[in-house]
Parts: C-alpha cells; structure tokens; sequence
C-alpha cells in the first residue's frame, strides 16, 4: 500500500473542501441548538458543510498520525535582495514531533533573516485578535523570540507599502493561531513597517 504524500493531502482536502462548499457533502446529522423547535427555523445547510469539512480534515489528520505524514511545507521569502527558505505547517495539516523539531531548528534563521529586513522599520505587537497594536522595540521582539519555540513569516507588499509580520508561536501551530490552545500552544504577531505606516496585515 503506498502512503500519500504531504502534498497529495493538501490536494486530497482541497478537493474536499470544494465538495463541501459546493454541498455535494453533507453531515446530515447537525443540530445548532438541539432544540427541533428552534432548529427548524435555522439554515443549517452552511453548518452541515462546514462539519462535513471538519471531520473529514479530523479523519486526515488521523491519517497523518497512523503513517507519520509530515505536515511541512517549505516556504521562500524575498525581501530587500535577502532571501529565506523555511518550514511551515500548511494550514490544513496537523504538526508530527518531528515537524516541531523541524520547525524549532529553522527559528535562528528566520530570525536573522528578519532582523536584516526590518532593520530600518517601526514594530507593532499586535492583539486583541490583531485589532489594536502597540509599538514595541527590538529588546521586546528578543524577549519575545527567546520565551517563543518557532518563527513564521507573511510579508505584504506592493509599489507603496510594506509590511512583514513575524509569528513566534510555541505548541502545536495548527493550535497557535486561536485563542483556544492557550496556554499549551499560542503565538505572538509583531508587524514591521516603514516609518509613519500603521500595520494593516
């Protein structure tokens, strides 16, 4: 039996995805309330794609468990005639232990890269959900970086503006994004942009 790669996964959920959207998948058993009475007066439709979606991307991820399926891609970044190539776990895919190991030995890089880009540029921390930042300095990004286990990056760019946001998250990163995998897995976000700008990302 061959095992699907982490690219034939991505593609597998990408299908799926659009199946669901589309809703040629349905998990017919969805109850927003649990109480017929109100229910009945809910579209569910929207809710039974989306569950539908949900457990087959658990079902993946349980596969991804059984045959140690990594769930890294590699990312290139260029910026100011720098370049980093880097892991991340696509959005979709769950982190192995040994993806977190991968992920830990790439921060020292991205870090570098990062500071040699953003050397002449202002640094937000976000929060509250990236709806209200705060100018920080880079001894706070050091102090950040230093309690943080992993770095991601997602630069914003056109003719007139710039912004590259850093991620140093710890735990899972399929968990660091959201609020819900606090303590155990969470993320800081600090904005870099040109002076005068504000952080849009």
């Amino acid at each position: 039996m061959s095992i699907y790669t982490t690219e034939e996964l991505i593609q597998i959920l990408a299908t799926e995805r659009q199946a669901c959207l589309k809703g040629e998948r349905l998990k017919l058993a969805v109850n927003v309330s649990g109480n017929p009475i109100i229910d009945q007066f809910i579209r569910i439709d929207g809710l039974q794609k989306f569950t539908a979606y949900q457990d087959f991307k658990a079902a993946i991820h349980e596969y991804q468990k059984e045959y140690q399926v990594s769930g890294i891609i590699w990312r290139e970044v260029k910026l100011k005639g720098e370049t980093v190539r880097y892991p991340e776990v696509d959005a979709q895919l769950i982190a192995l232990e040994s993806d977190l190991n991968i992920l830990k030995s790439a921060k020292n890089s991205i870090l570098e890269f990062w500071n040699q880009v953003t050397a002449d540029m202002d640094l937000y921390l976000s929060f509250n959900n990236s709806k209200q930042y705060e100018q920080i300095s880079i001894p706070d990004v050091e102090k950040i970086a230093q309690r943080t286990e992993w770095a991601s990056l997602c630069p914003f760019e056109n003719a007139t503006f710039l912004e590259v946001i850093l991620q140093l998250g710890w735990g899972k990163p399929e968990e660091a994004c959201y609020k819900r995998g606090r303590p155990k897995s969470g993320s800081e976000y600090i904005h870099a942009v040109n002076p005068g700008n504000s952080p849009i990302g």
